[in-house]
Parts: structure tokens; C-alpha cells; sequence
């Protein structure tokens, strides 16, 4: 007798055959112009203060590592919101939230100017981190489900080059009118650009076709997807993935600024935010590694990425060079937005549907790694300087090089057992 039918759990949708948008219409152009506008609104809030660690801790009399409260706090935050904006998001759905979320964090970014007691700026930070989980799982997910899977490498490529937008131009913006002005006009600019970026978002994101509301599934039904993500090897490895690279990169571009500004360099302010610049190579550099990922295979792109963070880690240790810091600084961008825009894609290529629970659980050890690795940091800047932050560094990438390698042999190995010869067949198979 046939085995009986398994009825689906309280809330889930019957699925359904994908309407895919194709790459080269006008709809994937108006999905890529929106959510570079996302990425953007979301990395130039969240990163602005970057620049400012060094004014903040003298203006409120704080240490290094204490100051990087005003960062981590809003990526724990974030991290946390992220998983609860995923289950919001099946009930509610895509754009509305992210638009919501973008507009929210906007308006506390205009409050955070205005404050003078530093307990109420982590606090207001800490808010931002929470109302910005809207956006990026959300923002993958979205992504995963409309764009078709042969173009998605490009098009999550175009969504992190945003990201990169949003990061050098928020910490350009801050370290410039920081030095013309103050701190809190700086902040207070970024929150009307995020404003702006807000309104461009939801005027060009069109409404989701693949995306089916979920009803009155309870806490058991999302825990249950939450495990199956966790419970394939591939995905834990690029959950993995999303802890080192953002931790190695935020650790590199928090101290950087305290480097710069001390002997032998004694850099001002606003020269010190003219060096996130090199983020434009970042912006070039990750729809690229989308586009080679889905020609090649996202495998050996992780591990040129890893590669290039690396070399650019080490250039940084030239003394007193000005220009190898920056070169250093570069490649590390380059690095950065290479794996993760790789990483991100597969998600939504090894995620067998549930796609932003399973973005959230990326973030989730993305954005903590920002937060631990981040503040940690400061510790081995306090005990060694910036020997002391490249050694960390360096270790944490190894890390990352030997699972890029694993993921890279499962890749080959997936496509040898179904007899695909493109990365963009790629399926989920046990992941």
C-alpha cells in the first residue's frame, strides 16, 4: 500500500511553480535598483559611527573598546532582530516590512544627533540595531524567491555592492561633516539620506510573486525550520562563514581609525573617513564575484576572496606606509564583499524553501560576529596595537580559508553526484 500522505503543518502553503524574473528585464532592474538602495540605507545606518569611535571616546571619556559599544550594540541587536523579522516576514511579507524598517531606523538615527549622555546613545543604537532587522534576511529572501536562479549570483552581487555603497559613504559623510561641522550633524545627515533611500526603495521594489503568506504557524513551526537549516552540513558552514568574514572585516575597519589618527600617520578626522573609499572597490568587486560564481562555481570564488583579505591584512603590518595601509585596507574590502556576496547567494541556492529563515540564521551569526569579534578587537589593541588586532585577524581567516576550501570540494562533489556541469543548476541535495 502507498504511504500515507503527510499533511503539511498548521499555517504552510501549498507550493507552487516559481515565476521567475528574468535577468535583463526591466523588473530585474527595478528589484536591483531597489534593493541597492536597501543596501545602501541599511550599511550607511549602521556603520556611520565607525568613523566617529575616536571622537565619541573623547567626547564622552570612554575607552577604545568601550566605544565600540555604539557599533556592536546595534549589530547584536540586529542579529537578535534579524531571526524575528523572519517569522514576522512569512506572516506580513516582504516589502512592506522593509520599508517600514528603513524608515524607522532613519527617524532614531535623527534622535541619536541630538543626545548627550552616552548610556542613551548605546541605547538609541542598540533601538536602530532592532528596527533594521527588517531588512536584510528579508532582503535575501526576497531575492532567493523572485530572481532566476542563473542570475541571482548577479543580482545578490548588486545587492551587497549597495551595502558597499552605503558602508564608504556613510562613514565618508560622517568623517567629513564631522570635521566641517560636529558628530551630531553628521548623524543627523545620514538619517535624512536614509529617509530618502526609503522612499526610492518602496517606489521602485515590486510586489512579490513566489512569496506565500504563512497563518497562524506557532513558535514549534518556525523552530522546526530553524533546525532543518542547522541540521545541513553545507549551511552550517556558510552560517559559519557569515560569523568570520563580517567579524574580520568590522575588527580591521573599527581600530584601523585609531592607527591612522596616532603617530606616525596623525591623520584628522575627515582624511580618516576619506579612506572607506576603498569600499567603491567593493562595490565593483561583488556583483563581479556574483557573476564568476554563477559561471565557475561559488566555491573557488570564496576562496580568491578569503586569499585577497588575507594578502590585504598583511600589507597593513608595512611600517609606517601610508600607502600599503590603504592598499591593505582595499583588498581587505574586496576580500569582504566577495565572500559575502557568494556566501549570501548560496544561501538561497542550498535553503530548500523557508529561504528567509534560513538568510536570518546567516545574519544571525553574521551580524554577532560583527558584535564579538568587533569588541574583541579592542582587547588586542589595548594589549599589542595593531600587531595585536592583525595577528587575531589573520587566525580568524585561516579559519575561514579551511572552510571555504570544504565548501568548495561539497560544491564539485554535489554537482558530480547529479551530473550538472554549472554551479547555477545547483541544488539543494543534502546541502
Amino acid at each position: 500500500m502507498p504511504a500515507p500522505a503527510v499533511a503539511p503543518p498548521p499555517g504552510a502553503a501549498t507550493r507552487r511553480e516559481p515565476v521567475w524574473t528574468r535577468r535583463g528585464t526591466w523588473a530585474y532592474r527595478r528589484i536591483a535598483g531597489a534593493l541597492f538602495l536597501s543596501g545602501y540605507a541599511t550599511f550607511s545606518l549602521l556603520y556611520c559611527v565607525q568613523p566617529l569611535l575616536p571622537v565619541l571616546a573623547r567626547e564622552f571619556g570612554v575607552s577604545a573598546a568601550e566605544s565600540s559599544l555604539a557599533l556592536s550594540s546595534t549589530t547584536v541587536c540586529l542579529a537578535l532582530a534579524i531571526v524575528a523579522a523572519s517569522v514576522v516576514a512569512e506572516r506580513f511579507g516582504r516589502k512592506s516590512l522593509m520599508f517600514a524598517s528603513l524608515c524607522s531606523v532613519s527617524v532614531l538615527c535623527l534622535i541619536t544627533a541630538t543626545v548627550h549622555d552616552w548610556h542613551l546613545l548605546v541605547a538609541l543604537r542598540a533601538l536602530q540595531g532592532i528596527a533594521l532587522g527588517g531588512v536584510p534576511a528579508v532582503a535575501i529572501a526576497y531575492l532567493a524567491e523572485e530572481i532566476e536562479p542563473a542570475g541571482l549570483g548577479t543580482a545578490m552581487g548588486l545587492y551587497v555592492g549597495g551595502t558597499a555603497f552605503g558602508g564608504m559613504a556613510g562613514r565618508i559623510v560622517t568623517g567629513f561633516v564631522t570635521e566641517h561641522a560636529d558628530w551630531r550633524m553628521a548623524l543627523a545627515a545620514i538619517g535624512c539620506l536614509g529617509l530618502a533611500a526609503a522612499v526610492g526603495f518602496v517606489a521602485l521594489l515590486p510586489a512579490s510573486r513566489n512569496f506565500q503568506r504563512k497563518r497562524d504557524t506557532g513558535f514549534a513551526y518556525h523552530v522546526a525550520i530553524w533546525r532543518r537549516h542547522l541540521g545541513s552540513p553545507g549551511l552550517r558552514l556558510l552560517f559559519l562563514t557569515g560569523f568570520l568574514v563580517m567579524g574580520t572585516f568590522v575588527t580591521v575597519y573599527n581600530y584601523v581609525g585609531f592607527l591612522l589618527t596616532a603617530p606616525p600617520y596623525g591623520l584628522g578626522q575627515g582624511a580618516v573617513g576619506l579612506i572607506f573609499l576603498v569600499y567603491t572597490f567593493g562595490m565593483i568587486a561583488s556583483p563581479l564575484a556574483g557573476n564568476f560564481a554563477d559561471r565557475i562555481g561559488r566555491g573557488p570564488v570564496s576562496i580568491v576572496g578569503v586569499l585577497v583579505a588575507l594578502v590585504g591584512v598583511a600589507l597593513t603590518l608595512i611600517p609606517a606606509s601610508l600607502i600599503a595601509v590603504i592598499a591593505g585596507t582595499a583588498l581587505v574590502a574586496i576580500g569582504f564583499f566577495v565572500c559575502h556576496a557568494v556566501a549570501s547567494s548560496w544561501i538561497g541556492i542550498l535553503a530548500d524553501g523557508d529561504k528567509s529563515h534560513a538568510a536570518a540564521l546567516y545574519l544571525l551569526l553574521y551580524y554577532v560576529g560583527s558584535s564579538v569579534a568587533g569588541s574583541l578587537g579592542g582587547v588586542f589593541w589595548a594589549d599589542a596595537g595593531w600587531l595585536g588586532v592583525v595577528a587575531f585577524v589573520a587566525v580568524l581567516h585561516l579559519i575561514e580559508l579551511a572552510i571555504a576550501v570544504r565548501l568548495a570540494a561539497m560544491e564539485r562533489a554535489r554537482l558530480a553526484r547529479t551530473g550538472r556541469g554549472t554551479p547555477d543548476d545547483d541544488i539543494p541535495a543534502g546541502a
